[in-house]
């Protein structure tokens, strides 16, 4: 079949086709993943260090290198496709690399920061290092696969890398980081050119490594969640009805905007390429704004977290403990119904939620499989 791809998908959330539970039609031998903690499954802890409990404790019945209660939507990506959850590049205990890797770490931009983790709490992983990663593990995995033996089993065919999907899921970071350094939605508005072109630059070199299928989400509404909302007062007047933050939603579906007419652009210089534009945004607000219409108790209050109007305070994160009385306890304790929440810890979304948006996704992705 003809890669190229002749339609611009951009999923709504009001579609009317059925989720799909499994793309049995794809032959994606391997993924490869870039992104932030949205997708992130153990980058940054293989770095920095664990993400520890409760993380996890939904599905894995431990941490599991993600900032959730249990799996991502890149993980509901792969069982769909058949293949193993992906082992994040930085880790090197326990991990296979033989269907894909995973380069996305918590808190990674776009856009390289002047800043260090500690200080800003934003990755020093950004796309572009992240790229790095991958060409270099593009090269020496096949170097080190042709020893034979357990390298065979361990790291990916050298036709993988042209056959693979390439998945995105970042940008959010650039938009919060503008944000929490005190600038106005306005300033950070008037980087995102400049983040857009630094992402296209991203999608050129890997097409450039051979990569030719390419699954591009858009960024969500970061003003519906509480670690947005509680970084600065916000007037009355900026809160729509559902309690999210307007002008912050708005810059996101402004980097939308432009993240989406980038794609038509790629479309037409990668002659090859087939892209995938995935609106993850329309679902997400939509659980924001109709969470009980979708079987969840809570919308813009965490599930995982201490005190406050949204269950999150940004010196007692989710896990948190204090010794009492000789014992220790949580003090940014879980829910008891994760399942039924839609953000996990004031910053990312619950496995519930994650499920409810794969769920909406999925035709998309069988649609993609059959453009292989």
């Amino acid at each position: 079949m003809n890669p190229i791809l002749s339609s611009l998908f951009a999923l709504s959330l009001l579609s009317s086709l059925s989720p799909s539970t499994h793309a049995h039609q794809c032959h994606f031998p391997a993924i490869f993943n870039f992104g932030d903690s949205n997708s992130d499954t153990g980058g940054l802890s293989a770095a920095f260090g664990q993400a520890g409990p409760p993380h996890g404790s939904s599905f894995f019945g431990s941490p599991a290198g993600r900032y959730c209660d249990g799996r991502l939507v890149i993980d509901f990506i792969a069982e769909s496709l058949g293949l193993p959850y992906l082992s994040a590049f930085l880790d090197s205990v326990g991990s296979n690399f033989s269907h894909g890797a995973n380069f996305a770490t918590a808190g990674s931009p776009i856009r390289a920061l002047n800043s260090t983790l500690r200080q800003s709490g934003f990755s020093p992983f950004s796309l572009d290092v992240q790229f790095v990663q991958f060409y270099n593990f593009h090269n020496r995995s096949q170097t080190v696969r042709s020893r034979g033996g357990v390298y065979k089993t361990m790291l990916p065919e050298s036709d993988s890398f042209s056959k693979a999907l390439y998945t995105f899921d970042i940008g959010q970071n650039d938009l919060t980081a503008g944000y929490f350094a005190n600038k106005t939605v306005e300033q950070v508005e008037t980087e995102v050119p400049e983040i857009i072109s630094q992402f296209m630059n991203a999608i050129k070199n890997i097409y450039g490594q051979g990569g030719r299928y390419f699954w591009i989400h858009n960024t969500g509404p970061i003003g519906c969640l509480a670690y947005v909302i509680e970084r600065f007062p916000n007037k009355a007047s900026d809160f729509d009805s559902h309690g999210c933050v307007s002008p912050l939603n708005h810059l996101a579906q402004q980097f939308n905007h432009a993240l989406k007419q980038a794609v038509i652009e790629l479309r037409s210089s990668l002659s090859e390429a087939a892209i995938t534009y995935v609106d993850v945004y329309s679902l997400k607000h939509e659980l924001f704004v109709h969470a009980q219409g979708h079987g969840f108790k809570r919308s813009l209050v965490s599930c995982c977290g201490h005190g406050g109007k949204y269950n999150y305070n940004k010196g007692i994160g989710c896990g948190m403990k204090k010794i009492v009385k000789g014992k220790e306890v949580y003090i940014g304790k879980p829910c008891d119904e994760p399942d039924k929440a839609v953000v996990w810890d004031g910053v990312h979304f619950t496995q519930a939620a994650n499920k409810f948006i794969f769920d909406k996704i999925a035709p998309g992705l069988s649609k993609a499989c059959k453009r292989q």
